[in-house]
């Protein structure tokens, strides 16, 4: 079966996707990445000692903003109601890295993937931002999506290639 890029017209121009004969269905996606951080930052965040305040709190406020302001960032994404929001962190001390996981629902035409995957890099520069005068040596990486579940193409679970 040939993939077909949606956001391309017949004559290559971007385009929104036309979503209105869609049925509206309930729709959620998680996504998550992480940011690897120095012993002295993995030390500051865990005893709150970090001088621009509670890094993970406003990291999660700041996800749930990236959230909401999506379709303001993604050219090609549709507005939507979004009916639950939450960030969450694993804190991996051993390894220094801070795990972030956004998790997006609705009720939709069209799916939350790029909701999640913009709260959870929105969260991860918060942390960079509040901790680069500590230390600029920080890594955010392997962000991704999850899974999702509803919509056309169906659920999706990540797995390892």
């Amino acid at each position: 079966m040939e993939k077909v890029f949606t956001h391309f017209d017949q004559n290559g121009n971007a385009v929104m996707v036309d979503v209105s004969g869609k049925q509206v269905t309930y729709r959620t996606a998680l996504a998550t990445g992480h940011i690897s951080v120095g012993p002295e930052i993995m030390e500051a965040v865990t005893s709150g000692n970090v001088k621009k305040g509670d890094v993970l709190g406003v990291a999660r406020v700041a996800g749930i903003m990236g959230v909401k302001k999506t379709s303001e960032l993604i050219p090609m994404c549709h507005p939507l109601p979004i009916q639950k929001c939450s960030v969450d962190y694993e804190l991996d001390q051993e390894k220094n890295e801070i795990h972030v996981f956004c998790t997006v629902k609705t009720e939709g035409k069209t799916g939350v993937e790029m909701e999640a995957l913009t709260g959870v890099q929105v969260a991860l520069l918060t942390i960079y931002d509040m901790c680069k005068a500590i230390d600029k040596h920080m890594v955010m990486s392997e962000i991704h999506l999850v899974e999702k579940t509803g919509g056309k193409s169906g659920d999706f679970r990540f797995e390892n290639r």
